[in-house]
């Protein structure tokens, strides 16, 4: 049964502590390579000393020692000795084949501790949070700086070792899971998804922290991350708490877990460094001084959960323990409901955003350019387009590689590694979309912020559907969804709202999305082809925003803007005038975003009258001779608006 519910019990009254540091204390020990074997692994061929968790099995009392002295100081929970038990870590010391015995006997022998505290001291049960460290590699950075788009690590690599450590601590009792020192979202994701898949095989839960690590005073993670990006990169595990540990001492890491108090709706954890390190590697902060700043944050309302990271002792706990003793833990905030995506930085669409501009550019079924520079190999330039398009106001960018000649696969994932290393690319969150979900999971795989799937419909079922949308959930994504069915696009008013109707239930109810991560496109037609069954698809789309905005709250609206106009291809400044007005209309209607070339948006106020009039009569379909005058009008026309590069 989940300790969930009794561990909220407690932190309505008071703040919980973890231990300390578990490396700090096995240091003060002195041990030799011969310690470090033991019986068991006396023989083994490789050199073991600083294998910290290896001690679980080579002298284990050490680490009870350990445990014991954390819990007399005050700790409620303990941290399993498990931080480098993935067969990625353990690989250095040719260990590897050990990570779930690793896991499960630190599980183990903690939790015979916290049972026999919890029994003396019934009115102060304790807790073993079993331990998952972000192991030595990165799959948001490449290791080799001639070759930007390089990993030495997978998803699906991390993915496999932490479901092993993962299944090990579960096995061996841990109370709560807590992925930790997160210097690579896309790390931590991963260990999410196994958490989450380890959850669904067990049919249980336990609560799962996740605390992160500001690696300088610049304010973000070693992958680049700001606070509030990571939090929206998270969030879609529900996790029991976030926090930040590690790096920094508690004087540098105030503000950033300051700014976790105020945004997230989980409870908030802090385990600082005794400092930062000084010239040998050690750390000079004392008990006192370090308490005196965790009693200023509980203060502050900073704070649910607080312990120590690295060179923090028994001592250390012992005076945190005082230092918040008396003090109320953090309210949770009720935040507005929000879409909370993330690159670099947060984005977040909310009732009061503006429109949301997706950029389109980067799609090689819509630019001409940039599918010849994806074909050529051209990426360098590739890059170009994306830059382009986050400098013109591009606030996501849809990325699509569905071209025949191509292997998606490979093509997506290459081009997503190459704009992590760009900063002024990366900050924006992107937009995966393909017509295939292997091309999307590729996507997925790449990405450490919070992205958007473009898209899954009903047009198989809803089996296939709800697949797919749970995995979007895992992942941690929101989902644009096609009013699509089993019989074909929907292409009237009516039957643009029973299907995003039908979908919502099903991913709301069935899937666990939450609302604001649901996005609909009701389908963007052209218009003016001179095919009257045409004629009512725009005005049916923005109707059909009307009542997808009133009958399902807190979902977002979407659509391919530049498709209305597919019939004045090759006129720009119709193209242009068309856009500029339909958009002012659907945007009133409650559009959120939509994909758009960002560098060539008219606006509506500056569209010629008379050139509107036309617009507008083919929009609204307001007379039926309304595409021919627009067509003959259109010849009249100086061919200005902006140049479209990627259709010559």
């Amino acid at each position: 049964m989940s300790c969930q519910p009794q561990l909220e019990e407690i932190l309505k009254r008071r703040i919980l502590l973890l231990d300390g540091a578990m490396g700090t204390m096995i240091q003060s020990y002195g041990f030799t390579e011969q310690d470090f074997r033991g019986q068991r692994f006396k023989d083994h061929g490789h050199d073991l000393q600083g294998n910290n968790d290896l001690l679980v099995l080579s002298r284990p009392h050490v680490i009870e020692e350990i445990h014991q002295a954390y819990l007399d100081a005050g700790a409620d929970i303990l941290e399993t000795n498990t931080f480098n038990s993935t067969a990625i870590s353990q690989a250095d010391y040719a260990t590897q084949d050990l990570v779930y015995e690793l896991n499960r006997e630190a599980a183990r022998l903690a939790h015979r501790l916290t049972d026999k505290m919890s029994r003396a001291t019934p009115d102060k049960p304790r807790f073993v949070a079993g331990i998952l460290g972000p192991t030595s590699r990165t799959a948001s950075i490449s290791p080799d700086v001639n070759d930007p788009g390089f990993r030495n690590v997978s998803f699906e690599q991390l993915r496999l070792t932490y479901s092993d450590a993962i299944r090990g601590l579960l096995d061996g009792g841990a109370d709560l899971l807590m992925v930790e020192t997160v210097f690579d979202t896309l790390n931590c994701k991963a260990a999410l998804f196994a958490i989450e898949e380890q959850f669904e095989l067990r049919a249980a839960r336990v609560p799962v922290m996740i605390s992160a690590t500001i690696t300088d005073l610049s304010g973000r993670t070693l992958s680049g991350q700001t606070p509030e990006a990571f939090w929206n990169s998270v969030r879609h595990v529900r996790p029991f708490s976030v926090g930040l540990n590690c790096a920094l001492g508690a004087e540098q890491l105030r503000p950033y877990v300051e700014e976790l108090a105020r945004i997230a709706d989980c409870y908030v954890s802090a385990h600082p460094n005794a400092g930062l390190p000084n010239a040998f590697g050690g750390y000079d902060e004392t008990p006192q001084h370090m308490a005196a700043h965790i009693g200023e944050w509980a203060q502050s309302g900073f704070l649910n959960i607080v312990g120590g990271c690295c060179g923090t002792t028994p001592a250390h706990i012992r005076a945190l323990s005082a230092a918040v003793a008396g003090q109320a833990p953090r309210a949770i905030p009720v935040l507005e409901p929000q879409c909370r995506l993330s690159g670099l930085e947060a984005f977040n669409i909310g009732p009061e955003s503006l429109f949301v501009n997706v950029g389109e550019r980067t799609n090689v079924t819509g630019s001409a350019r940039f599918k010849k520079l994806i074909l050529a190999g051209d990426y360098e330039a590739a890059l170009d387009v994306a830059r382009e398009q986050v400098q013109n106001g591009a606030q996501l960018i849809d990325v699509n590689m569905d071209e025949g000649l191509l292997d998606g696969v490979a093509a997506m994932t290459r081009f997503l590694m190459l704009a992590a290393s760009e900063p002024d690319i990366c900050r924006v969150p992107v937009m995966i979309d393909s017509s295939r979900w292997e091309i999307i999971e590729a996507g997925l795989r790449c990405l450490q912020g919070k992205c958007v799937i473009n898209s899954i419909s009903l047009k198989e079922g809803e089996n296939k559907f709800l697949q797919q949308a749970k995995l979007a959930r895992r992942y941690g994504a929101a989902v644009v969804v096609m009013a699509f069915d089993e019989d074909g696009q929907a292409d009237t008013l009516a039957k643009r709202v029973a299907v995003c109707v039908r979908a919502y239930k099903l991913l709301t109810e069935t899937a666990g999305l939450h609302a604001e991560d649901i996005i609909f496109d009701p389908n963007i037609f052209a218009v003016g082809t001179g095919i009257e069954a045409h004629s009512n698809y725009a005005v049916d789309y923005i109707r059909a925003v009307e009542q997808i905005k009133q009958k399902l709250p807190q979902t977002l609206v979407s659509g391919g803007v530049s498709n209305v106009s597919f019939a004045f291809r090759g006129n720009n400044t119709v193209r242009e005038a068309m856009h500029a007005a339909f958009l002012y209309h659907a945007i009133e209607a409650g559009m959120d975003m939509g994909i758009v070339n960002a560098g060539q948006l008219a606006v509506y106020a500056d569209v010629p009258k008379d050139l509107l009039e036309q617009v507008e009569d083919v929009l609204f379909n307001r007379r039926p001779d309304a595409a021919e005058r627009l067509v003959s009008f259109a010849a009249t026309l100086e061919q200005g608006g902006k140049k479209i590069v990627e259709d010559l």
